[in-house]
């Protein structure tokens, strides 16, 4: 008797995220299904995977509803929207690879719902993690960090239950610019900060890489996803990006995940999970890379470490407003508005005349989120 297929919706199929999820799909054809593909506007993108995937449903939020309704008719499919998908009965597992916002509500639907989500929206927990784990407590949902560092966490910490964490140590590459002179970073343009050396990503977590801003929010998701005092929770710079975080135990213990950088394994972890497939990535050589580094990162130079995690430490509302005033800043230095060395002031002096909310509701996040979008937006036109 054939295996059942695990049925799967990707949300973000066409980012960085979506289409290595298509890549482990591809390469285990009789493990998973998919259901349903949405993206953001790439809609041609959208059309050639769903043509290659036949899925169920489609989405696509900024492309042409008429050419969306036609593609879903060629391949008899049916136009839904994120949160429609995540509730899609008999579902193993929801990908949820957007960024920003778009990702929340089809989180908690399928959480609530007790579908396992594979999470790798890194704004999702930072924003809303209380609302996340009440989702996924009240509906049974499991949470599967896709991230190469949680999930590094995760998959130290099976078979450990009962264990006590003495620490959580995230590993940070450093970014593309990571051995630029301090004094070359005021004119760093984006194509420098967009070269990473180990991972291929979508623009704004690259650049969220070059700041360390991706590795402090981090951090706050590991509060979120490992239930660990905020003080637990460390950061080391690992260059070469192949022990992807460790974990120490009670007894002084340390595990560690490694593997090549390469978020296919993390990807297909999340997906396959409890079991652990055929590989569908390149074996690790540690003979061949010969040598791995670490070493505590300088907060004068990544002020965006410093602010995320101070952020964390406040909690409130002011997570949701590191994560908007960032969003706004990346993007006003992608099109060129902004100095790379002043993202770091655009969410200070918004974290700064923010008013927080305590433990809040999605309509208090929502709200936060705004202002903070508004208040990033008028600093970058005034700095102009």
């Amino acid at each position: 008797m054939g295996r059942d297929l695990n049925r799967i919706v990707v949300l973000g199929s066409t980012g960085s995220i979506g289409t290595q999820t298509l890549d482990v799909v591809r390469s285990l054809p009789d493990r998973f299904q998919i259901v349903g593909l949405a993206a953001g506007s790439n809609l041609d993108l959208l059309a050639q995977q769903a043509r290659e995937f036949q899925p169920e449903l489609l989405w696509c939020d900024r492309g042409d509803p008429a050419a969306l309704a036609d593609l879903a008719s060629q391949i008899g499919a049916s136009v839904a929207p994120l949160e429609e998908m995540a509730s899609v009965v008999d579902l193993n597992c929801v990908v949820v690879g957007t960024a920003g916002r778009a990702g929340l509500e089809p989180t908690l639907i399928a959480l609530q719902r007790g579908i396992p989500v594979a999470l790798a929206n890194k704004e999702v927990i930072v924003m809303a993690g209380h609302l996340v784990k009440r989702a996924s407590a009240a509906g049974g949902g499991q949470l599967r960090p896709v991230d190469s560092e949680h999930s590094a966490i995760w998959q130290c910490l099976w078979g450990e239950e009962g264990n006590d964490i003495r620490r959580i140590i995230l590993t940070a590459s450093g970014g593309a610019l990571r051995d630029l002179p301090a004094a070359a970073l005021p004119d760093v343009t984006p194509a420098q900060a967009l070269n990473h050396p180990t991972w291929k990503m979508g623009a704004k977590i690259t650049v969220d890489s070059a700041t360390l801003l991706n590795k402090g929010m981090e951090t706050i998701e590991a509060r979120w996803l490992f239930d660990v005092p905020y003080e637990r929770v460390e950061v080391v710079q690992h260059a070469e990006s192949i022990v992807h975080s460790l974990v120490e135990f009670g007894d002084g213990s340390v595990k560690a995940q490694l593997g090549n950088p390469d978020m296919r394994l993390p990807i297909q972890c999340a997906l396959s999970y409890p079991e652990r497939l055929q590989p569908t990535v390149a074996p690790l050589d540690l003979a061949t890379i010969g040598t791995l580094t670490f070493k505590n990162p300088d907060l004068d130079r990544y002020p965006c470490l410093r602010l995320s995690m101070e952020a964390g430490r406040r909690a409130g509302t002011y997570p949701t407003v590191l994560a908007a005033a960032d969003e706004v800043a990346v993007d006003g230095f992608l099109k060129g508005a902004l100095r790379f060395t002043q993202i770091p002031a655009v969410i200070e002096s918004t974290l700064d005349a923010h008013t927080s909310t305590p433990d809040p509701e999605l309509d208090a996040i929502d709200d936060a989120d705004r202002w903070a979008r508004d208040f990033a937006t008028s600093w970058l036109a005034a700095s102009v």
